[in-house]
């Protein structure tokens, strides 16, 4: 599949709280270092090309960013590459970060911020991305605990005027009606594939049906998560791959995007021609006898999941 001339423009566009974006963004994650994301060894990124792959995207018409203060390596920071690549930014450019999670100046995690240390957080990205306010803040919840307490804190932030709107990140069902009753909700990123947690189906079609975007990470490197794609992959999704002239890797995004019009896709690479490919996903219309094999694929790894 030649991706060329294909900007994100293909994949269509979703309103994103107030702003109209591609429904192909771009993940930051990948930008900082080579190899396994967070590893200890992993090598740091070469600068120049990042902050090339960045301004790259843009070119091809990305214009959601997500990215996280703790998206770091020991030399490279991806929120310090973003705004050194695209400040001052694109108008219609949206920045989706994450706060909750929190790693020491070592790379280590530290415990989850208190409702009280969430404003530093998004301090901190405020500062480092050269912005007065941020577009969309993630929660990031880790468990199934309640969010009240730190998304009421988010809440009371947005209405200062830090935060533009609110999202929450690796969560369930509960936690999306629990967020609700306290603010509006204008997206859900949790990991979600082809095969990848197959009992996320349902909130997918819950944020269809109350307007809330569906935002998957990990979509391509499935299992592999944040070392990133392993390499092997079903035949199923080779023979659709190869019906199309693709890659696997294209086929998984357009899965993603077929699941609904509110399902957003934010492929992270620090490679230009990953980066080309990503976007060129957004252009692949898989055939109604494509989605039937990928469904069996999906449907068969939820049932395995229930026989263990």
């Amino acid at each position: 599949m030649t991706s060329q001339t294909i900007t994100a423009a293909a994949s269509g566009t979703w309103t994103l709280g107030d702003v109209e974006i591609n429904r192909i963004g771009f993940g930051a994650m990948r930008l900082t270092q080579q190899g396994e994301a967070f590893a200890d060894d992993a090598v740091a990124s070469d600068r120049g090309r990042a902050i090339g792959v960045l301004r790259r995207a843009v070119e091809l018409g990305v214009n959601h960013i997500d990215t996280a203060a703790f998206y770091f390596s020991p030399l490279r920071s991806a929120n310090e590459l973003i705004n050194r690549a695209l400040a001052p930014y694109p108008e219609d450019l949206v920045i989706t970060t994450k706060v909750g999670p929190g790693r020491g100046p070592s790379g280590a995690w530290l415990p989850h911020a208190s409702p009280g240390q969430l404003r530093a957080q998004v301090e901190e990205n405020l500062r480092q991305l050269g912005r007065d306010h941020l577009d969309v803040v993630n929660l990031r919840v880790v468990g199934t605990d309640s969010l009240a307490e730190r998304f009421g804190e988010l809440a009371r932030l947005r209405d200062a005027g830090l935060i533009r709107h609110l999202g929450i990140s690796n969560v369930t069902p509960d936690h999306l009606a629990e967020a609700r009753a306290i603010a509006p909700v204008v997206c859900v990123q949790n990991m979600y594939g082809i095969g990848v947690r197959p009992e996320q189906d349902a909130l997918l079609r819950t944020c269809g049906e109350q307007g809330i975007a569906f935002v998957p990470f990990y979509s391509i490197a499935a299992a592999g998560g944040q070392a990133g794609a392993s390499g092997a992959e079903s035949e199923e999704v080779r023979a659709v791959a190869r019906a199309h002239g693709a890659i696997p890797a294209q086929v998984r995004l357009a899965w993603t995007l077929h699941r609904g019009s509110h399902v957003l896709a934010i492929p992270g690479t620090g490679n230009p021609a990953h980066l080309d490919a990503n976007v060129a996903a957004g252009a692949l219309r898989l055939s109604e006898d494509d989605l039937a094999v990928l469904e069996a694929l999906h449907r068969g790894a939820a049932r395995a999941e229930r026989s263990t």
